[in-house]
């Protein structure tokens, strides 16, 4: 009785001698072998590292995101012709919207600071009011906040952070000392934590260095109304819903003009970073894939070389019974696995760069599977696409002219 099984058990055993061949193959020619692998390597290596090192600062960027904007939306309002900006009953008006927990007027100046003979250029003013320190309950190192009495008052009164009182009131205790803003003496009530200010506003012109109450900011920048704010919302769910009722209120406020106002989300800037996150690990795994190709040329010129060396070898194989079919793949599985111990040995050198840069730049190190799948797929593509065209001249050559090269 035929044994079913035999074709099958056959076909593993062919497969289990290609195998044993090709690891004996690569292992007597360990230097050539060596070489060949690097250049997958490399290219692996280089895709899986800068693919993961991306991800871990989008990771971070994204989580950044969360904890600075979580249920704000910034608001500018250039305003026009008409109408340039938001008065204290328009702040008023929008604090009443349905789903907002308040508003926090924006001025931003720039002033000549000065002390005791000390001055400096260029410090960034941010005027607020006492809704900011609501929400940003750890902004305060020292001292107190700015109050509803200071706003009212227009005091002179500022928050200081830790660069102004470096430079300003080194060695000393600058609660209740003062200091010169444009010229005009203000009391220091408070110094603000080290990155204070995480609002969407402060990610693109940066942390101020003084706070004061909004209105002194805006009777020092000879302004009467405010053009921008930071709406704050009952719940982060509510960024949508809260959205369209702004859009809404300025459209009748700056009745219905164009470019009159811009709303910002936390969600619009994310997704914008993201994109160009993508884009950017696209461009750069792309210039980092030309080496695997690169690699995979080196596969091709040893097995090529392979061939030629092993022609007798062949001859005789295929004198004895050998199909062209069985050549083939015995070549292949040595193409195959050359690049596939490069593309694993470049996971795990990838994923070792990777950790370290983002330990250094301090970033989220997150394992991107994406990243390995497409390392080791790519890696076994080059072994089958390079290693093709050599185990086919192998499986074509003539047993009668390769034995004549004995």
């Amino acid at each position: 009785m035929i044994n079913p099984f035999r074709p099958l058990i056959a076909g593993i055993n062919m497969f289990v001698e290609s195998l044993r061949m090709a690891i004996a193959n690569i292992t007597a020619n360990k230097l050539r072998s060596f070489l060949t692998i690097l250049g997958i390597m490399i290219g692996v290596t280089a895709v899986i590292a800068l693919i993961t090192t991306i991800s871990g600062v989008s990771s971070s960027i994204s989580d950044s995101f969360t904890s600075m904007g979580a249920g704000s939306i910034t608001v500018s309002t250039p305003g026009s012709d008409l109408k340039s900006g938001l008065s204290s009953e328009d702040l008023d008006d929008i604090a009443a919207l349905e789903n907002v927990q308040g508003v926090t007027p924006s001025v931003s100046l720039s002033v000549k600071a000065a002390r005791n003979g000390v001055s400096e250029t260029g410090i960034t003013v941010s005027g607020v009011n006492e809704y900011y320190f609501i929400n940003k309950p750890d902004a305060l190192e020292s001292g107190r906040s700015i109050n509803p009495i200071d706003i009212a008052d227009m005091s002179r009164v500022c928050m200081i952070g830790s660069d102004v009182m470096e430079s300003f009131f080194y060695g000393v205790n600058p609660i209740g000392q003062t200091i010169y803003l444009a010229g005009v003496q203000f009391t220091v009530v408070g110094i603000l934590a080290e990155d204070t200010d995480t609002s969407i506003a402060s990610i693109m012109s940066g942390t101020p260095d003084i706070l004061m109450p909004y209105t002194t900011a805006m009777k020092m920048n000879s302004q009467n109304l405010v053009t921008g704010i930071t709406v704050y919302m009952n719940n982060p769910d509510d960024t949508e819903d809260v959205k369209t009722l702004l859009e809404e209120h300025l459209d009748a406020l700056f009745s219905f003009e164009d470019d009159t106002y811009t709303i910002t989300t936390m969600e619009s800037i994310e997704s914008t970073m993201d994109t160009m996150l993508s884009m950017m690990s696209a461009l750069l795994a792309g210039i980092a894939s030309i080496a695997l190709i690169v690699g995979g040329i080196g596969i091709m010129n040893m097995m090529l070389t392979s061939v030629t060396e092993r022609t007798v070898e062949i001859g005789l194989k295929k004198a004895i019974g050998a199909e062209p079919g069985q050549i083939q793949i015995q070549f292949l599985i040595e193409s195959f696995l050359l690049s596939m111990i490069g593309g694993v040995t470049g996971v795990v050198l990838g994923l070792v760069v990777s950790a370290a840069m983002c330990s250094v730049m301090g970033t989220n190190f997150t394992i991107n599977y994406g990243a390995i799948a497409l390392g080791v797929g790519f890696s076994a593509a080059v072994g089958i696409i390079f290693g093709w065209s050599p185990a086919r001249k192998a499986s074509k050559l003539s047993p009668i002219d390769a034995l004549r090269r004995m």
